[in-house]
C-alpha cells in the first residue's frame, strides 16, 4: 500500500520519497528493500538507479490496477449522497471449474468475495451491485469464462428469508464491516485536526498523511461489498467515516503544492471534490 500510495502521475515512485515516508511510518530501511525487491520480483514495478535515488517504474497491469480501486470508491461516494439507490435486483454468479484448473477456480472464489459477492451454496454467490463487468474481465484473465454463469433476479429467497434487509443480514459480516469503518474514523479524526489547524506540515509530512488515509480506506473498503444504504442498518459507520476522509483529502490539496504528487492524490481528490460539491443537477437526476 505504501509503494502504491507514491506512484506519481508519470507511474514512478521515488526511492528517496518512499524511505521518508517509511521512517515517518516506523518502517526499517530493510523492510522497503525487501518490499521493493518483491515488488520487482512478481513483476509490478521495474527498478532503476541504486538506493534513494533510485526510481521505481509501475508496470501496465499495476497503473491498470488502481482504476477498480477509484470505481469502487466512486460509487461508495455515490451510494452515501443517495445518487445510487438499490433497483431492487441481486446479481448471481455461478461457476463450475474442473478440479484440474483449482488455482483458477480459487481465484475465482477470491474474486467473486472481493467484489462484494457472498456464498448462497457451492459455486454459487450473489451480490447486491452490478458486478458482471468485473466478474467477465476475471474470469477470462483466469481462462474460466466458459464455467462461468451469471443471472439476475428480483426474487431471492435462501430458506424462509425473503426480506431483503435480512438477507443482508445473514450473508454479510456486518458488524466486522462496520468496526473497520470506526477504526477509519477514529484515525481520519486527528489528522483531518492537524491538516485544518494553524501548524505548517512539511511535504513528507503531507505524504505521510496521504499514506495513512489511503491505507486504512483500503483497509476497510476491500472488504466492503457496498451493499445499498437502503439494507443496511441507519446511520451506518461508513458513510460518516468517507466524509471524514474526503474533508481530509480536500485539506491535504489545499495544503499541496507538489507538482509530482502522487496519483492517488488526483484520483481520491476528483472523487472527494465531487463528494463535496456534488455532482451537476443533470447528473443527479439521471442518477
Amino acid at each position: 500500500m505504501l509503494v502504491h500510495a507514491l506512484i506519481r502521475e508519470d507511474g514512478t515512485v521515488s526511492a528517496d520519497e518512499l524511505y521518508t515516508v517509511a521512517e515517518t511510518l516506523g518502517m526499517s530501511d530493510q523492510q522497503v528493500r525487501l518490499c521493493v525487491k518483491r515488488l520487482v520480483a512478481e513483476n509490478r514495478f521495474t527498478h532503476e538507479g541504486r538506493g534513494r535515488k533510485a526510481l521505481l517504474h509501475a508496470t501496465e497491469d499495476t497503473t491498470r490496477a488502481l482504476a477498480p480501486n477509484a470505481d469502487f470508491l466512486q460509487y461508495a461516494f455515490d451510494q452515501d449522497a443517495g445518487l445510487a439507490p438499490w433497483d431492487g435486483v441481486w446479481h448471481l454468479a455461478a461457476f463450475a471449474v474442473p478440479e484440474a484448473a483449482r488455482t483458477a477456480r480459487d481465484a475465482l472464489r477470491d474474486t467473486l468475495v472481493h467484489l462484494g459477492g457472498a456464498p448462497l451454496q457451492g459455486g454459487l454467490y450473489v451480490c447486491a451491485n452490478a458486478w458482471e463487468p468485473y466478474v467477465e474481465d476475471a474470469a477470462h484473465r483466469l481462462g474460466a469464462h466458459g464455467g462461468l454463469t451469471l443471472l439476475t433476479t428480483t426474487d431471492l429467497r435462501r430458506g424462509g428469508t425473503q426480506e431483503p434487509a435480512e438477507l443482508v443480514r445473514r450473508l454479510w459480516p456486518l458488524q466486522e464491516i462496520a468496526d473497520r469503518y470506526h477504526r477509519l474514523g477514529r484515525i481520519a479524526r486527528p489528522r483531518l485536526d492537524r491538516l485544518t489547524g494553524p501548524d505548517g506540515l512539511s511535504p513528507s509530512a503531507l505524504l505521510t498523511i496521504a499514506v495513512e488515509l489511503a491505507a486504512e480506506l483500503t483497509r476497510a473498503m476491500e472488504p466492503d461489498p457496498l451493499l445499498p444504504p437502503q439494507l443496511l442498518p441507519q446511520p451506518w459507520p461508513g458513510t460518516e467515516a468517507r466524509g471524514l476522509v474526503a474533508r481530509c483529502w480536500a485539506a491535504l490539496q489545499e495544503r499541496d503544492h507538489v507538482e509530482a504528487r502522487p496519483v492517488l492524490f488526483r484520483l481520491y481528490a476528483d472523487i472527494t471534490r465531487e463528494r463535496q460539491t456534488g455532482p451537476p443537477a443533470e447528473d443527479a437526476r439521471s442518477g
